[in-house]
């Protein structure tokens, strides 16, 4: 148990880890947006992370196994981050958080798409979706 779990909780345990404002929002990016690579991750950032926060947090999920990070063949100084099966099971959790925001919030019509597909056929769209991204991110170790 880390200095910082305060019980063994489950959800104490995964805030843990996923409990800040940037967590979820860098594995939106990478799941979503497929945004691999650092930089892709900071410019695209339309919450504006800074860089220094980004660096804590790919570090925070490669630690935890949610993310590995890998020199990337197409560039000597770039590493690829890609989620692993921990990673993937995330979907859901991503998915029902954002299914809440687009029914309690204000949020951006053109942002729920995504969403709105998730809602109605929730198994099956998350099912195609983690195998999707199963696929995407297995392949290229």
């Amino acid at each position: 148990m880390s200095a910082t779990d305060r019980s063994r909780c489950p959800i104490n345990l995964t805030v843990e880890i996923l409990g800040d404002r940037w967590s979820l929002l860098v594995l939106r990016d990478i799941i979503f947006a497929d945004r691999r690579h650092f930089r892709e991750l900071l410019r695209s950032s339309e919450e504006r992370i800074t860089s220094s926060i980004l660096a804590d947090r790919l570090e925070r999920l490669t630690s935890t196994g949610i993310l590995t990070r890998e020199d990337d063949p197409t560039h000597r100084q770039k590493a690829r981050y890609t989620l692993t099966k921990k990673g993937i099971e995330l979907v859901p959790v991503i998915a029902t958080v954002a299914q809440w925001g687009a029914a309690h919030c204000d949020a951006d019509p053109e942002k729920t798409d995504v969403v709105a597909e998730l809602a109605y056929d929730v198994p099956a769209a998350w099912t195609r979706l983690m195998d999707r991204l199963a696929s995407q991110h297995t392949r290229e170790r």
